[in-house]
């Protein structure tokens, strides 16, 4: 062990003090051992439970890569521990296993520059099978056509895909499950009055939606709407046209797994196969298509992955489940007799559970890595509520019925899965100066509950009462409120579901999500998927480079489709939620520029100020019953124009008022020009290629003439130089 680190002061001025108030585990020590810095445990979880009934309060990992067995079990009895590092000192919990004493063998190996590597060796009863590869660290790739030319690791845009129309879809089968059971929430306390868009809540369980757990989606009540709205389906199978599969027909496609893009790119879908014909090329699916909420009958661009056949790449790898043997072609010089080899194994390596009555309290974990979680993508999903998301149950680190528990300046890498996943009732859960890089799917997500049916996977083992009437009320605290995301990293996020944020929120109020830079997504970078409850703060984020394969959206997307009855607005309940603030971000729409902050049906309740909010299509977007959306104070430098808006209520107008707005376009956009409801809009500067602009269908100074958007002015474009001016002032740089 590292002497200095022995040596330094972590918790108290001596080093006899520290023995006495910490219990000390190591990856060479030993569960016979006392648990002192000399003699340290080896087991995590042994070394939580024996701190537990010593009453100490810390936990030391000393450095060296922790494999799990078992995800570490946190209840009440553990609370008030910390599980830290020692300085200088770097620990990684693993959920993988390291596949010890392989003996690669030449498979298909050439020494010509260019020629395959593969090699192959069995890997005995170590795992029973390898839903991943971690070479020297790094992911390897699952055989799959197309190939991926920078790996798994390296977004491919739009690229190395299969296109929709190479391939023929075999039509949804509607009655696979029965008939949908509809509800929907007339109770007059309930209704929230939008001018006929999304006022009552309304769900419908089974039918198509039986592949969620629970079975029970937005989107198969009995009339869903919104942009593109219709009931959920997915196709049943489908039929790649001849050459489109060059090493078709497969030998064994029984572990093939096909992902497809829903048509738009709205989010991704995955099937296991059901059967598979060689001679006529029919895949039919068998369990998925429960990554998204979206359906559709056919399928966009997709890949197919896990067939022998494809392995066909440098990186890639294949394991033969029947015979044992991993193929591997490795991406260097050689074999890879040298190389450390760990497959993922275990979904959740952290779990810390408790319930609101007996919450497990004041748990921190500081300086630790995360990696090597397991692919959760063919896990059971829900619809948590009527956003476009699916989500699964799970991350890395779980928290449910937790109050107080902080994860500061850890790292969140290699995980298959989600990253963190605040569930049900959490309070003021934390997660500061930690850094998430190369995630399967969401960094942190947060979910609440509603009963909506009788039972939820997510709570095992408890008879849920008053569902489906229940699913509205939110009064029951079995959500997440107060959760702190602070000063935390992400890149490179939803490398497999590709509807997948750095930060996403359902059934959830309060957050605060600030100080953040997030970059390199395939979808928006911060989701709230409904407005249950609200008071949500996003401020003083840098989040760029989001949507990078996928349609709409930006670095900020929201729905409000379906209303809940909270109490986080004033304390009483009520079907209005709180108001969210965004402000004091710097974003940069620089892939497919819809908005910067994407307020998508039914949002409403924004205030959204003092940004520095670069490309997009238009400023501020209100669509579907979108309302009380107030943009004031921000910068929109070369957006194609300042907003598009919807009708509205009287007295629930939008509010476009001191904004800086550089515009390519020569209009200032789709606003509410007469009527009860006008969007009101007064006190912008606009800066246009002529220094002319249009509003309400004429010139600036003639609808100004009439008494409309008093105060603003228009010039022509500034420099860059100006607006970089303007963007640090805004954000204090």
């Amino acid at each position: 062990m590292n002497s200095s680190a022995e040596t330094g002061h972590l918790l108290a001025p001596s080093d006899s003090l520290l023995k006495t108030r910490a219990v000390f585990v190591a990856p060479d020590g030993s569960d016979a051992h006392d648990g002192s810095l000399s003699l340290p445990l080896k087991s995590i979880q042994a070394a939580a439970d024996v701190a537990a009934a010593r009453g100490v309060r810390t936990v030391v990992l000393r450095h060296g890569t922790h494999y799990l067995s078992q995800p570490i079990e946190l209840g009440s009895r553990h609370s008030g521990l910390t599980f830290t590092n020692l300085p200088g000192e770097s620990p990684v919990v693993s959920g993988g296993v390291e596949l010890k004493g392989l003996v690669w063998k030449a498979f298909n190996t050439s020494d010509k520059p260019g020629g395959p590597n593969i090699w192959v060796a069995d890997v005995g009863t170590q795992v029973a099978d390898v839903p991943g590869l971690q070479v020297d660290g790094a992911r390897a790739t699952r055989a799959r056509y197309p190939n991926l030319p920078g790996g798994i690791e390296v977004s491919p845009g739009y690229g190395s895909m299969i296109p929709s129309r190479a391939a023929e879809w075999t039509p949804p089968d509607f009655a696979k499950f029965g008939n949908v059971q509809f509800y929907t929430d007339n109770i007059s306390e309930h209704n929230r009055p939008n001018g006929g868009w999304f006022e009552h809540y309304m769900i419908g369980t089974r039918g198509l939606c039986s592949v969620y757990d629970p079975p029970v989606s937005y989107w198969c009540s009995q009339h869903p709407s919104g942009g593109g709205a219709f009931a959920f389906r997915t196709p049943s199978g489908v039929v790649p046209k001849p050459g489109v599969l060059p090493h078709a027909p497969y030998k064994d496609a029984t572990d093939a797994i096909f992902f497809v893009w829903r048509p738009a790119r709205w989010a991704n879908w995955m099937f296991e196969m059901s059967s598979y014909d060689p001679k006529t090329g029919n895949f039919s699916f068998g369990k998925g298509g429960n990554q998204g909420a979206r359906g559709e009958n056919k399928g966009g661009d997709f890949f197919v992955e896990n067939v022998f056949e494809e392995l066909d790449a440098p990186g890639e790898f294949f394991f033969d489940k029947k015979s044992k043997r991993l193929f591997l072609w490795y991406n260097k010089t050689g074999s890879p007799a040298s190389a450390s080899v760990v497959v993922p194994q275990l979904r959740t390596l952290v779990n810390i559970s408790g319930t609101q009555w007996q919450p497990v309290s004041a748990i921190t974990h500081r300086g630790i890595a995360f990696r090597s979680a397991r692919y959760t993508y063919m896990d059971p999903h829900g619809v948590p509520s009527a956003g476009d998301w699916a989500l699964d149950r799970v991350g890395a680190v779980f928290m449910q019925g937790t109050e107080g528990c902080i994860f500061d300046g850890c790292t969140f890498e290699r995980l298959d899965g989600n990253g963190v996943m605040v569930s049900g009732y959490n309070r003021n859960a934390t997660i500061t100066n930690s850094d998430f890089a190369y995630v399967g799917g969401n960094a942190i997500a947060a979910w609440g509950y509603t009963n909506e049916t009788a039972t939820d996977p997510g709570r095992p083992g408890v008879a849920l009462s008053g569902y489906p009437q229940a699913g509205v009320d939110g009064t029951d605290g079995e959500h997440p409120r107060h959760t702190l995301v602070s000063g935390c990293s992400a890149r490179e996020v939803g490398l497999y579901e590709k509807q997948s944020s750095f930060f996403v929120q359902a059934k959830t109020a309060q957050s605060t999500i600030t100080g953040n830079v997030f970059f390199n997504g395939p979808r928006a970078g911060i989701n709230a998927n409904d407005g249950f409850g609200g008071g949500d703060e996003i401020s003083h984020n840098l989040v760029f480079s989001t949507c990078r394969e996928s349609g709409d959206h930006g670095p900020f997307n929201s729905w409000d489709r379906q209303p809940f009855l909270t109490t986080v607005r004033d304390g009483i309940p009520s079907m209005t939620m709180a108001w969210r603030s965004i402000h004091h971000n710097f974003f940069v729409d620089n892939y497919s520029p819809q908005e910067d902050v994407d307020n998508d049906d039914g949002s409403a309740y924004y205030h959204t100020h003092d940004n520095f909010l670069v490309y997009g299509g238009q400023g501020m977007k209100n669509d579907f019953g979108g309302h009380d959306n107030h943009h004031y104070g921000n910068v929109y430098a070369y957006v194609g124009r300042g907003l598009g808006v919807c009708s509205q209520l009287p007295g629930h107008q939008d509010f476009f008022y001191g904004n800086k707005i550089v515009m390519v376009g020569s209009d200032v956009g789709g606003l509410q020009c007469s009527g009860d409801a006008k969007t009101i809009v007064h006190d912008n500067a606009y800066y246009t290629a002529t220094g002319n602009v249009s509003e309400c269908r004429m010139p600036l100074a003639a609808w100004q003439a009439q008494g409309e958007d008093t105060g603003s002015v228009v010039s022509k474009w500034p420099s860059d130089d100006t607006i970089i001016d303007w963007a640090k002032e805004k954000l204090g740089f």
